[in-house]
Formats: C-alpha cells, sequence, structure tokens
C-alpha cells in the first residue's frame, strides 16, 4: 500500500478532494492512505505560530524550519528506505507523467512538504534532503495544489486505483475527444453528431482514427 503524508498548515482544504470519487474509493479499498501533518501541532509556540520574519528583509513571512522538521519526522517514523521526500517550489524540477509512474514502481511512502507565505525556511528541505519539484511554469498561493495534483497522478500508476489498467490512458490509444450518447446531440437548434468511424464497430479502423486525432493534437 501506497502512503502519502502531507505537511501543511491548511489539511482541511485537501480533505474534500482526496476523500472523494476514485482516491477515496482506493483509500477505502486499502491501496493506498493519505495522512496530514499540521506543523502547529509540532510548535512549541502558545499561540501555536509558525512564521516570522525573513531574514534579509522582504514582503511576508517565512515558515519556521523546525516545525516541518518535526512533522516530517513524525511522517517518516522508523522507516529509512523507500521513501520520497517532496518540497514543491517555482525552481524545482517540472513534475511529468513519467516521474509519477517511476515513482509509484520504486516509492512506498510519499512526504511532501506543501509551503504557505513566502515559503518555507530553506534548511527543512535541505536536512531533509528533499527533492524540489514544481507543477508548472506559474506561481500558486500554496503547496496544496501541487501536492494534490502528484498524488492523483501516482495514485492513477497503483494497480486497481482505475479499477482495470486498460483504464490508464498512457497504456492505451486515447483520443483527446470522446463521445457517449446520444448519437445525435442537438443544441439550439443545431445538430451535433458523433464521428461515423466510432458507430460502425470497425475496431482497426477505431484505432487509426484514434491515432490521428492524438498526433493532430501532438502537432
Amino acid at each position: 500500500m501506497k502512503k502519502f503524508h502531507i505537511i501543511s498548515l491548511f489539511p482541511d482544504t485537501m480533505r474534500a478532494y482526496l476523500g472523494d470519487s476514485i482516491i477515496g474509493r482506493a483509500e477505502e479499498d486499502k491501496k493506498l492512505s493519505i495522512k496530514y501533518y499540521n506543523p502547529r501541532d509540532f510548535t512549541k509556540d502558545k499561540h501555536a505560530r509558525v512564521d516570522r520574519r525573513p531574514y534579509g528583509g522582504g514582503p511576508g513571512m517565512v515558515l519556521e524550519a523546525e516545525p516541518y522538521l518535526k512533522a516530517a519526522a513524525k511522517a517518516r517514523g522508523k522507516k529509512t528506505k523507500k521513501i520520497k521526500m517532496v518540497f514543491f517550489a517555482t525552481d524545482g524540477k517540472q513534475f511529468t507523467n513519467q516521474m509519477a509512474r517511476e515513482w509509484a514502481k520504486k516509492y512506498d511512502d510519499f512526504i511532501f512538504l506543501s509551503g504557505r507565505y513566502e515559503g518555507i525556511d530553506a534548511r527543512a528541505p535541505q536536512i531533509l534532503r528533499a527533492e524540489k519539484i514544481s507543477v508548472g511554469p506559474f506561481v500558486l498561493t500554496g503547496g496544496e495544489l501541487p501536492s494534490m495534483i502528484v498524488i492523483d497522478a501516482i495514485a492513477r500508476q497503483i494497480p486497481g486505483v482505475l479499477g482495470s489498467f486498460e483504464s490508464v490512458e498512457e497504456e492505451r490509444t486515447a483520443s483527446p475527444d470522446v463521445y457517449t450518447r446520444p448519437e445525435v446531440l442537438v443544441w439550439k437548434k443545431r445538430k451535433y453528431k458523433v464521428p461515423a468511424v466510432l458507430l460502425g464497430g470497425n475496431h482497426k479502423l477505431i484505432e487509426e482514427w484514434k491515432t490521428e486525432q492524438l498526433s493532430k493534437r501532438k502537432t
């Protein structure tokens, strides 16, 4: 069973998505587990404060290293192998589907450092030897969305999560355009038809059509 550990100040923002639909069912079926660790639970500050002014000046607040280090230690437990430590940062390595496949095969536990504000004190990911990862060429307000993106991508690679291996798009020819009933959709007095090739039952022609559609999108 794959175990995902998310260190975040706002765990409730993720529970609704990760606890529902395919990922939620996979957790119920014990194909994966998701645990949350709030850095505020690992601070000695009586007000559970975990952010401070940055050294060197600048706007915003920086999250202290120690609460994240303690939370990561709790998540890691006594495990020393097959753990992937991830730190989400704008200058990180671009996450890809190929990485999701490789990680799903190589690691059993994933620990995500989800920052906020101006980020986490750089010493925390340095001490933890966390790999810097980015989910795209844009800036988000926190690491919660990237955590969910990466979990979703990895979860799809776990056998049984999608019901059958054929459900994984990269293992089959999948057209970017898909259709279902009705055969003819009437909308605002106009008719929109399903491509005839998909109605003929000739699987060879259907596969050729899907391949053609896919190649058009890539060019």
